[in-house]
């Protein structure tokens, strides 16, 4: 037998320090790179897709996120929301929606890909302001032919519940409506299309 004995149990435990420690380093090492594949602020501002959870957007509710440094609006409309979509097509400026103004897969009377969820950029058309979400029927300040949708301070223009401009306000055109897709029943992606 040589001089110096062999201690199993010591080489054991230096090499599995050792393991750890490679394993530690070679996590610290690629965790630079795996962050440097995900979108920066910057990239999320300058238009990346914005997933959307809109299983908690209760009937009637409409939820805000951001996407490109825009208001983006997703609206639970009601059956009683839908039904009204009709009623005012002979007082919109482009009731079909006949300009560029939403993707062609939105390019329908309730400007969506399931009629319920409307996903619509909340901008006016007329000069950038912020429209507010006036869901309610006939209320005293906007009239009782008003049917629910959406009205913009800044200089009166109103839109119905699916963003279509009403003849005779300052605004020019409907809102835009976003490319976006469902990823499954309860959330879409903003900002890539849904043939894509």
């Amino acid at each position: 037998m040589s001089e110096m004995a062999v201690d199993g149990s010591k080489r054991r435990f230096l090499v599995a320090m050792s393991a750890a420690v490679g394993g530690v380093a070679a996590v610290g090492a690629a965790t630079p790179l795996v962050m440097s594949m995900m979108p920066s602020a910057r990239a999320l501002a300058a238009g990346a897709p914005v997933e959307v959870d809109i299983s908690k957007i209760e009937p009637g509710m409409m939820l805000t996120v951001e996407w490109r440094g825009k208001p983006v609006w997703i609206v639970n409309r009601t059956p009683e929301m839908l039904a009204m979509l009709g009623k005012d097509n002979d007082r919109l400026t482009d009731p079909n929606s006949d300009l560029d103004q939403q993707p062609e897969y939105c390019k329908n009377p309730h400007r969506s890909i399931k009629p319920e969820f409307f996903v619509g950029v909340g901008v006016c058309t007329h000069l950038g302001c912020a429209p507010s979400y006036r869901p309610e029927v006939g209320p005293a300040d906007l009239g009782q032919d008003w049917h629910g949708g959406f009205f913009c301070p800044c200089h009166g223009s109103r839109y119905d519940l699916a963003s279509r401009v009403f003849k005779g306000s300052p605004a020019p055109k409907n809102m835009l409506v976003p490319p976006y897709k469902y990823l499954s029943d309860s959330k879409i992606l903003v900002g890539e299309d849904h043939k894509a």
